[in-house]
């Protein structure tokens, strides 16, 4: 069985970073969206460290700490690097990964809500 080679997009953030007023994995989604990528995923870490090595994590008694945020997308190779300088500008601090990935399911296409 085979199936459908496409690019996997991981995006690593802070849940705390902000884009004009949004949350930056809410303007990155909406930016993926627009763009017409495939699907996206934001996934919410609880814990994790980047370059700084300060741990992140979620705080005791529920009060927040900067925690990891991914996001996923899926889509071809040439739609996703045709996006890449667009979404490092808007990315301050964090990890943009590209990886090859082999697609086996995909839903059709939904209509808006």
């Amino acid at each position: 069985m085979t199936g459908e080679s496409k690019k996997v997009l991981q995006i690593f953030i802070e849940d705390s970073d902000v884009l004009e007023g949004q949350p930056l994995y809410e303007a990155i989604v909406r930016f993926l969206q627009k763009r017409s990528v495939g699907g996206a995923t934001v996934w919410n870490g609880v814990m994790g460290y980047g370059a700084s090595r300060r741990i992140h994590r979620k705080g005791l008694f529920g009060v927040s700490d900067e925690k990891p945020v991914i996001i996923t997308a899926v889509d071809s190779e040439s739609k996703l690097r045709a996006l890449l300088p667009d979404l490092l500008a808007m990315i301050p601090e964090g990890i943009v990964v590209l990886q090859d990935a082999e697609v086996f399911v995909q839903a059709r296409a939904k209509s808006a809500r």
